[in-house]
């Protein structure tokens, strides 16, 4: 039984916990399986609290109520979700990136724009590594033109993405001209905070997408970096998003994965080029 004890953590009932984690599970492909209910009471606890309920039963229907869902449903979501990112983060992949895949793309394609999407960008921090790594190459290829899309299904994040602002120790891994070139330092030194560039911030569009969703307002990209998200899906999930992903690369375009993260043994049209590195074969519409 539910206690409504201030101080304590309220505890969710085995029917709310089902309710809520097949919700999640079938629109959101996220698994919670049930060692997860100590991690959904411990996010959600506040929630509850905040809009005088006592009990998860009372939250869950307000969120599932025709109102809720408008009103409540995506902050629930947001405050289950895992939003765990850094600058430069797998910084393999962002080598081969702008040493092997972006001369090639424009020997072969010239000014032709680059199209990449962060398709699981959380606080902003990969977005705006790939926008760095992009300028950089610019800097030597002036004609070179790129559009970087970031996409979660988590507003909250999507709006810190937006903001752009980290405290100094989110970028102590970025070399210190690019901290020179593409951030701001506050005018208040004892807030710690930093801002990416208004001029490179404007660079970058967002959008709110369920990976789960049956199609992505996302075409004909030349880059998908889909990083550390698949873990969360169960394996038929996960070849089904895939799936939808490979649907909106270009013929030669590349996806990016997860370092935990493989295609072994799904039937997807992808061939590997390197390590959690994906590329759909030219000929593949």
């Amino acid at each position: 039984m539910e206690t409504s004890d201030p101080i304590s953590i309220l505890r969710m009932d085995d029917e709310s916990f089902e309710r809520l984690s097949q919700y999640v599970t079938t629109v959101y492909g996220i698994k919670l399986p049930p060692a997860k209910r100590s991690m959904l009471e411990s996010r959600l606890n506040k929630k509850v609290k905040s809009l005088g309920l006592s009990t998860y039963r009372e939250l869950l229907d307000l969120v599932f109520s025709k109102e809720g869902k408008h009103s409540e449903l995506l902050n629930v979501i947001d405050l289950i979700t895992t939003n765990k990112t850094d600058f430069l983060r797998e910084p393999l992949h962002f080598k081969f990136l702008s040493d092997s895949f972006l001369p090639e793309y424009f020997r072969t394609y010239g000014s032709r724009t680059l199209k990449v999407w962060s398709a699981a960008c959380s606080t902003g921090e990969e977005p705006y590594t790939i926008m760095m790594v992009l300028e950089e190459f610019k800097k030597t290829n002036p004609f070179f033109n790129y559009s970087v899309m970031a996409s979660d299904i988590s507003l909250r994040v999507i709006q810190s993405a937006h903001h752009g602002i980290y405290t100094l120790d989110k970028i102590s891994a970025i070399p210190p001209e690019w901290k020179r070139d593409y951030f701001l330092r506050s005018k208040d030194r004892s807030s710690n905070l930093v801002r990416i560039k208004p001029a490179l911030r404007n660079k970058i569009t967002y959008q709110r997408i369920n990976l789960m969703d049956q199609s992505y307002n996302a075409v004909s990209q030349d880059i998908i970096f889909c990083r550390n998200v698949l873990i969360y899906f169960d394996k038929v999930v996960q070849e089904k998003v895939i799936r939808k992903l490979t649907a909106s690369l270009r013929p030669g375009g590349i996806l990016f994965l997860g370092h935990s993260e493989s295609i072994m043994n799904m039937n997807v049209p992808l061939k590997q080029i390197n390590p959690t590195i994906y590329q759909v074969p030219y000929g593949i519409a």
